[in-house]
């Protein structure tokens, strides 16, 4: 086996699909292709092309990662989602906010929500404040059942500190409906009770969603006779198996904008700077600290839900290169948000269709040649002038908002819709346009580690803190292990305390995080 596997990163969006191949630190082949309806033809259109280019053996290929938006997009656009049961184990305490309270209106009836709150429970020093009510839960069980619903979200009051109560109601839960699809709140959120429910809430709305797609990227390259195994990028930019992101496709929501953020880093090698990844649909604007993405220190909303994740500080703007231009009726152009995503070849005008697209703009302004350029060539001057002056605005806004200083930055411009900055930009002390920024999501796919995290309230009054903070790291490297990360190179990557200064007690909230490289096997 030679030291350096070869390796396939891929970012699957909700216009394009980016792919590169990569040995060491070196992309040996890269292709943009336009993601399809299936997901799955569009993965092995490009991968084929980039296997093409390459040339080289498909069982030098140790490892495929996939970085997608197409769980988060689902959601947001209020598509493919499952109908879902909240159960809450709570009772008699945890009932002062009901389940999906605050969430939007059209969420919940897209949803078609039904919430249920059951007897049972523990403080959070794990002691049970009250029995597991099994009738209630029989009898929530079986009312979602009566009206079809067959996606299960089980929360509970401290449920990281004691996950066999989500774990024993789920049980129950199964008794009546074998088939359900259940999500517990221990596995995806932290301690908090409604921002972790809320994630499990919005977890199992996509339950049928991922198992779609991911047996579909699993399809793709059975067809393409690639038998490496497939990882799934996640929302810090490591590594989850595809049995895990089928079963909690919520961790992934935040990986398309990491992985580019990620991926503008090592293109560039710059450490620090801002970072503007224009797609098809929407521009996303991060901060790369130090090599990584900077974490938001602020409720994180998926779709206008609120939750707890940890996730990096991204401004979306409803602006990429299938963004529909408007004119209202002041005669003022408008830009966005409706975008004609993958079907640009299809409806934007240079390309044969009836739709003005900012791409359109771009390659009458000269700025691409891209399609057929005669069809755009009746754009007024005074129209083309007016659409790239907004995308600028649009775009210096935004780094506006992203920046904690007024000092010039370094910028690094990535993704495919990089085209339609053809003017310095306002706050920017250079543009960087590294080399494969058109693919930048899916090299940071591709270096992505292998990762495992803990986040649990330790008593550090029983333990003391150094032993406390031992045992939080050992079982985050263990996590890691078992997802795949090679033992020698885990190491510890984040740990944070958080004191319960609110208790009177000596617990402390403990999240730790360890990533490694990802174990190399011998190739199939």
């Amino acid at each position: 086996m030679a030291s350096e596997q070869v390796r396939i990163g891929i970012d699957v969006g909700g216009t394009n699909t980016d792919v590169v191949l990569m040995s060491g630190s070196t992309v040996l082949a890269s292709a943009k292709g336009f993601t399809t309806e299936d997901v799955s033809s569009g993965i092995v259109d490009t991968v084929t092309r980039v296997l093409d280019d390459w040339n080289g053996d498909r069982s030098a290929i140790g490892s495929v990662m996939i970085g997608t938006t197409q769980f988060v997009n689902a959601f947001v656009q209020r598509r493919d989602l499952a109908k879902v049961a909240a159960i809450r184990v709570s009772l008699p305490r945890g009932d002062g906010v009901p389940p999906m309270s605050g969430w939007p209106r059209d969420l919940r009836d897209e949803l078609a929500a039904e919430s249920y709150m059951v007897g049972g429970g523990s403080y959070y020093t794990g002691k049970d404040y009250a029995p597991l009510d099994e009738d209630a839960l029989i009898a929530a069980a079986e009312d979602a059942r009566a009206k079809k619903v067959q996606s299960i979200a089980i929360t509970a009051n401290f449920a990281p500190m004691r996950p066999d109560i989500e774990e024993r109601a789920a049980a129950v839960v199964r008794k009546v409906m074998p088939g359900a699809d259940i999500t517990l709140s221990s596995s995806v959120g932290g301690i908090g009770l409604i921002d972790r429910e809320n994630a499990t809430i919005i977890n199992a709305s996509l339950a049928v969603l991922s198992r779609k797609v991911i047996s579909s990227f699993v399809r793709a390259f059975a067809d393409l006779r690639i038998k490496a195994p497939i990882f799934i990028s996640q929302n810090d930019g490591t590594l989850i198996s595809t049995e895990m992101a089928s079963r909690y496709p919520i961790f992934t929501c935040s990986a398309g904008p990491t992985n580019s953020i990620r991926g503008a880093a090592f293109l560039t090698g710059l450490s620090d700077g801002i970072v503007v990844d224009i797609g098809g649909t929407t521009t996303d604007i991060g901060f790369l600290l130090n090599d990584f993405p900077r974490e938001t220190t602020i409720a994180n909303y998926i779709g206008g839900v609120r939750t707890n994740f940890r996730m990096p500080d991204v401004l979306s703007l409803g602006l990429g290169g299938g963004s529909i231009i408007s004119t209202g009726k002041n005669g003022a152009l408008a830009i966005g948000p409706e975008s004609v995503g993958y079907r640009l070849v299809e409806r934007g005008l240079v390309f044969g269709g009836d739709t003005l697209t900012t791409t359109d703009i771009a390659v009458r302004a000269g700025s691409i040649a891209l399609g057929d350029p005669a069809k755009v060539a009746h754009l007024p001057d005074a129209t083309v002038n007016a659409a790239v002056d907004l995308i600028h605005a649009g775009i210096e806004e935004g780094i506006d908002k992203i920046k904690t200083s007024a000092a010039a930055m370094p910028l690094i411009l990535v993704g495919g819709g990089g085209i339609l900055v053809s003017r310095p930009l306002k706050g920017v002390s250079e543009v960087l346009r590294p080399r494969h920024s058109e693919v930048a999501n899916a090299v940071g796919a591709a270096i992505a580690r292998v990762s495992g995290r803990v986040d649990k309230l330790y008593d550090f009054e029983a333990l003391g803190r150094d032993e406390a903070l031992r045992i939080a790291s050992r079982d985050a490297a263990d996590a890691a292990i078992r997802a795949g990360a090679d033992p020698a190179t885990v190491e510890i990557v984040d740990i944070v305390e958080l004191p319960m200064t609110h208790m009177r007690t000596g617990c402390v909230q403990v999240r730790a995080r360890a990533a490694g490289s990802l174990l190399q096997t011998a190739n199939a």
